[in-house]
This record gives C-alpha cells, sequence and structure tokens, in this order.
C-alpha cells in the first residue's frame, strides 16, 4: 500500500477506533456527527484494504476479530499521535486555554469538587470544563474524557494516578431512630433493625464488615432503598434507618449531631471507599490545560492533608 492510500484511509482508522471503543455503529456514528450507514462504508473500506475481517457482524451483536484488535491497537496510537503533535502545538501557547473534560462520582462531585470547580474557572478564565457526573466507571483510555475521578480500593492500573485522599463508609443513624430501637452492639444486631441499602445491584443488601482480623457478613432489610447518598441522609435523618454513607457526606451532619455514627469499631466494606484517585492517561505531551488543573487539584488536597 503506497503512501496515498494510506493516507486516504485515515479517517476510516479513526472511524473504525470509535467503533470498537463505542461497541456499535450507531453509538460510533452519533459521536463522530455522521450516519451509522457512513461508518459501516467506512470500516469496509479498511477491510477490503487489509484483505481481512475486522469486526463480525450479527443482527444482535458485533465482535473485533483477532486481526481486528491488533488493527485497533496501531489506529489507537495513530490517534494518540496525532492528539500529541496538536497538544505539541497548543503548548507553544503560556495560557491554558481550551476544553477540558473530567467525570467524577456523583456525591463526591456536587459535595467535594464542585466548589473546587468554580474557583479554578475563576482562576483560568479561558478553560472551559465538560463535567460528566456519574458513578459507573469512566475509564479515558477508552472513553471522551481527559482526567477521571475515582474512588476505590485501588486506581486503574493503566492510567496515571494521583491519589488526594481517602474515603471511608460509615453507618450513621439518626438520635430518634437510636433511642427508640436500640444502638447496634454488633453487626449481627442490624438484621433487628431497619436499614437503607442502595438499592443499586443485587445483593447491596449484603453488608460485610471487617474488625481487624475477624469479618463478618449480614443480610439487611429496610422500607427505604435510595441510590442518592443525600437522599439517603434525610431518610435516615427522618428515623427511616441505618444506612452506610461515604464519610464526606455525613461529616456536616455528623459534627451537627443530626446523625451518629454507630459501630464505630467495625468498618463497613463497600464499593464507595478507598482511596481518592485523579488518573489520566499517560502522554508526553500534556496540555496546559490539564497540567494546571492536576496542579490546582493537588495544591487543594496537600493544604487538607
Amino acid at each position: 500500500m503506497d503512501t496515498n492510500e494510506l493516507i486516504a484511509l485515515l479517517p476510516d482508522m479513526a472511524a473504525f477506533v470509535a467503533v470498537v471503543e463505542t461497541g456499535s455503529f450507531t453509538k460510533a456514528a452519533q459521536k463522530l456527527g455522521v450516519t451509522p450507514s457512513g461508518v459501516s462504508r467506512q470500516v469496509s473500506r479498511i477491510e477490503t484494504a487489509l484483505s481481512a475481517v475486522l469486526i463480525e457482524r450479527t443482527t444482535r451483536r458485533q465482535t473485533t476479530t483477532l486481526v481486528g484488535r491488533a488493527v485497533y491497537e496501531q489506529c489507537r496510537q495513530m490517534l494518540d499521535s496525532a492528539k500529541e503533535a496538536v497538544i505539541a502545538s497548543e503548548n507553544n501557547a503560556n495560557e491554558a486555554s481550551g476544553r477540558l473534560r473530567i467525570a467524577a462520582p456523583d456525591s463526591f462531585a456536587r459535595q467535594v469538587l464542585e466548589p473546587l470547580l468554580v474557583s479554578f474557572m475563576q482562576r483560568y478564565p479561558a478553560v472551559s470544563l465538560q463535567v460528566q457526573v456519574t458513578d459507573l466507571r469512566v475509564d479515558p483510555a477508552y472513553q471522551n474524557v481527559d482526567l477521571v475521578f475515582y474512588i476505590a480500593e485501588k486506581p486503574y492500573e493503566h492510567l496515571v494516578c494521583k491519589t488526594l485522599g481517602r474515603v471511608r463508609s460509615v453507618l450513621c443513624a439518626s438520635p430518634q431512630y437510636l433511642a427508640d430501637h436500640g444502638v447496634p452492639n454488633s453487626p449481627e444486631d442490624l438484621t433487628d433493625h431497619s436499614c437503607l441499602p442502595l438499592g443499586l445491584f443485587d445483593g447491596d443488601n449484603i453488608w460485610t464488615f471487617s474488625q481487624g482480623e475477624r469479618r463478618t457478613v449480614v443480610t439487611v432489610d429496610g422500607r427505604y432503598m435510595m441510590t442518592d447518598a443525600e437522599m439517603r441522609l434525610k431518610g435516615v435523618m427522618n428515623g427511616f434507618g441505618i444506612a452506610p454513607f461515604p464519610d464526606f457526606v455525613v461529616q456536616d451532619a455528623l459534627e451537627k449531631g443530626e446523625v451518629v455514627q454507630v459501630l464505630e469499631d467495625w468498618q463497613l466494606n463497600s464499593d464507595f471507599q478507598g482511596g481518592i484517585y485523579m488518573q489520566f492517561p499517560a502522554m508526553r505531551f500534556m496540555p496546559n490545560r490539564l497540567r494546571v488543573f492536576i496542579d490546582f487539584m493537588e495544591s487543594h488536597w496537600a493544604k487538607t492533608v
């Protein structure tokens, strides 16, 4: 294949990457702003040029072939190199500018991150922020974001990681609820109490506790299941029972005495605790807007430690 033929295929290679990363021709078309049939033609052109099937298509699903996976990795590197070329030229200017796309968990974004984002935008008026607030896992290596805040026991291994702090999961109840129903002295006592599981996944009502080397699992029940942490906190304040929270959600309510922590000697294990990680793909040339954002966030957390 000569250079002219290769150059003609570059847009098709970018379309192929979008199909693999979004998982469908329709989503890739939405991302690229074209029609699904147009994306399909682009992928077909690459397959014809390479004399290889890259994506197995059926009426119900599509699967990237082994050859397709190898081609995807090379095309992905091509796009990354193109992005770095743009970044290298942008960084000739000293001012941080342009759009920065970040993602963060819901409660963390609203209660911890939002005031910092406002301060950042006031300091850097030429930078625009696009914030994706979601409790679903977002991976900057495959999705259209530059940086993700992530709360978990372990960070993504394939991304650069900045550890900002830690989050603990705590159980809380209102003082009135405990006065009416008693204070649980062990995790097993929770089976006699009304509890507020998240209700996000099957098994959310199965709580695992640890205390040193000891580990115990209890199945709880209650009338009020709520995925939103702030609404769940209001439910606890209204006496609906005992519920788990990331510590930053209930810090203010604990200080005011509106809720009380229970089973303080036990650690509730949950998916919403662990390190606070700020992660982004490794790159040779980092955009100024991303560099100043990372520095801004690290500077804030350094003052809070």
